[in-house]
């Protein structure tokens, strides 16, 4: 008795009529037998957020570098140097870093050159010197800070291929497939990194929630039409539905439903950082004033990966500031989903609850250098998730 009853607690007491056999009609023993029903599965309920101004451990800013034409790949003769770029990728850093490295890596090699000087140690300073190591080449990476000081730690930690990354009336003919090409190839690395300790790369469910008046982003006059390309992936990336009503626990009127990529900025840093290093890379500090200073390094050739810093490095004003904040709150382990609502994004690390408000339209944060943190801007974020689980 003691088993059957905790076989009947773990299906949650659904099914319970049906374990118990066939049931009889019309009397007799044999007739109108009934095959029992199988039991259902028992979702565990979703833990809810502990959303609260109090829990806000810190806020951060990160100016995304977006240019119209796309990241900057080509080369140039800078002295004695020849430049690689590697930069301008707007929101989506982390989501191609793989697959734009191994173009700019590819570029670096060539002409046999063994000794590659990257500038840079965020996500795409990283994954170059990786791919150059791994390549066979002798990788130093040059940057006035280590990657927990750069703007790409600041990254929300989503995949998020085509987050502003081009102006769909700027670029060349050949820049979608070129895009395709990136994302394919990033998808397929970060693949590789999945169930690894410390989760360097993982999925979450994703819920994006309406009801009645967050349904899209409001027009904005003279706003850039941010290329959008995720339809070119639908073979590889999960898709979402729609979830019946009662299939959920928010109080809202529509919810819908899919699974996402996500980065452990915290963790994959770490890692790419470590194997770098164990590899045989040495990192160096060092600032760069002008390309002028290029000339202090002894390697031919370089690869310039200093994000929004190439801005002023560069003296690039094709570079366009989009400025985002994020809300940290105290990390909750139980909590393995995301969510979407009244424009404010929510997503679970483990070194915090990201809460991240992006706007009422694509252009909000666009053409803002201010990294100041806003504290009114976070708690209004909170605020508003708040209200799910109150």
């Amino acid at each position: 008795m003691s088993n059957r009853r905790a076989v009947l607690a773990g299906l949650g007491g659904l099914g319970a009529t049906s374990l118990a056999g066939c049931v009889t009609q019309g009397g007799g023993a044999t007739a109108g037998l009934i095959a029992p029903a199988r039991p259902g599965f028992v979702v565990p309920a979703l833990a809810p957020l502990k959303m609260s101004a109090d829990r806000i451990t810190k806020i951060t800013v990160c100016l995304r570098p977006f240019r119209a034409a796309g990241p900057r790949l080509d080369v140039e003769r800078v002295g004695d140097k020849r430049v690689v770029h590697n930069y301008g990728h707007g929101g989506s850093g982390w989501s191609l870093s793989w697959g734009s490295s191994t173009i700019a890596a590819g570029k670096a090699l060539e002409g046999g050159t063994r000794e590659v000087a990257v500038i840079g140690c965020g996500a795409l300073g990283l994954t170059s010197a990786l791919l150059l190591q791994r390549a066979g080449a002798k990788v130093t990476i040059y940057a006035k800070e280590r990657t927990p000081q750069t703007r790409s730690f600041r990254a929300t930690g989503t995949w998020s291929p085509d987050s502003r990354v081009a102006d769909a009336d700027k670029v060349g003919p050949d820049f979608p497939a070129l895009w395709e090409e990136m994302a394919r190839t990033s998808y397929a690395t970060y693949q590789t990194l999945l169930g690894l300790p410390g989760e360097p790369v993982s999925w979450s469910d994703r819920y994006t929630l309406f009801d009645g008046a967050n349904e899209g982003h409001s027009h904005v006059e003279g706003a850039v039409r941010f290329a959008e390309y995720g339809g070119r992936l639908k073979d590889i990336v999960p898709s979402s539905r729609d979830l019946p009503a009662g299939a959920h626990p928010f109080p809202v009127g529509r919810v819908r439903h899919g699974v996402s990529m996500q980065f452990n900025v915290t963790e994959l840093a770490h890692r790419l950082t470590s194997d770098f290093l164990a590899e045989g890379g040495k990192i160096v500090a060092m600032t760069f004033g002008t390309p002028a200073d290029l000339a202090r390094l002894k390697e031919p050739v370089v690869v310039n990966c200093t994000g929004y810093g190439a801005r002023a490095l560069w003296k690039d004003e094709t570079i366009v500031p989009v400025r985002g904040q994020i809300a940290w709150l105290a990390p909750q382990p139980e909590v393995r989903y995301g969510l979407y609502y009244k424009h404010v994004s929510v997503l679970p690390r483990p070194d915090g609850i990201v809460v991240q408000y992006v706007g009422e339209s694509d252009m909000w944060g666009y053409g803002v250098a201010e990294e100041q943190p806003d504290r009114a801007e976070a708690e209004g974020a909170v605020t508003t998730i708040a209200r799910l689980f109150a």
